[in-house]
């Protein structure tokens, strides 16, 4: 899961995502495209927000997107499209770049929709994005279920 700084869309998602599917099977992980926040623990808005919903993220802590994620992870989802472009840059090859999308794919097939960005709004942005992230991850869930599970 990918998005700016790794601290309010993406880590959201990987606590979605990592609780719907077996961690004996699954690895499921968050980092950002930017620096800023690496070492430190996602945004208050976006623990609460998960806590509220029955998911702890407060462990989890930020990490820079880098190259090697490309050849370690299977499966890349993204938050927007600038993420998907700093991503795909970062891509050697073909296999890499097939292996990245747009995580609101998974509800809206071919229209490039972006996971907007609470940061700077109100907690009710955060709990809009949980929804989002909520419906993605389950039909993301599914697939990887049915296919890897």
């Amino acid at each position: 899961m990918v998005c700016l700084g790794n601290i309010c869309r993406s880590p959201i998602a990987e606590g979605l995502l990592a609780a719907k599917l077996p961690k004996d099977t699954f690895v499921v992980d968050s980092a950002g495209t930017g620096p800023w926040h690496v070492g430190k623990h996602p945004d208050e808005r976006s623990i609460a927000t998960s806590l509220k919903n029955g998911i702890d993220i407060s462990a989890q802590r930020g990490q820079l997107f880098t190259p090697a994620h490309l050849d370690t992870f299977d499966y890349i989802y993204v938050m927007d499209n600038s993420n998907y472009s700093d991503v795909m840059a970062m891509a050697k090859n073909e296999a890499h770049k097939s292996k990245v999308s747009l995580i609101l794919e998974a509800l809206f097939p071919g229209e490039h929709v972006d996971v907007p960005d609470p940061y700077y709004g109100l907690q009710n942005g955060f709990d809009m994005v949980f929804e989002m992230l909520d419906e993605a991850t389950d039909v993301i869930a599914k697939k990887l279920l049915e296919t890897h599970g």
